[in-house]
């Protein structure tokens, strides 16, 4: 599966299929939360939240491509991501483009 972020592939004739989406929902644990919490009073980059993001980016990719396949897509264009925060310590990363079939 191709995914690009540009809107178009140059030089490749497509179909469109749609809209495709993969999203998920996740925190840390508490352990990990509280010290990500003190890391705050010192400053720098709190690795564990970047970690979480990471794999949140690709389970959400992971699950776009999904729906695209099932679509019967060759590719994926226009994919962006979006992260919000759901609850204190939890986030929801989306991940859509919109789903092609080659000609």
């Amino acid at each position: 599966m191709k995914l690009v972020s540009i809107e178009t592939i140059p030089g490749q004739d497509y179909e469109v299929l749609g809209i495709v989406k993969g999203t998920i929902v996740q925190s840390k644990n508490f352990g990990k939360d509280f010290m990500a919490g003190m890391k705050t009073l010192v400053g720098g980059e709190i690795k564990d939240y970047t970690e979480m993001l990471v794999e949140a980016r690709q389970i959400a990719t992971k699950r776009m491509v999904d729906e695209a396949e099932q679509m019967g897509a060759d590719a994926i264009v226009g994919v962006r991501y979006t992260s919000s925060s759901v609850m204190q310590s939890a986030a929801e990363v989306l991940a859509f483009g919109t789903a092609v079939k080659f000609k």
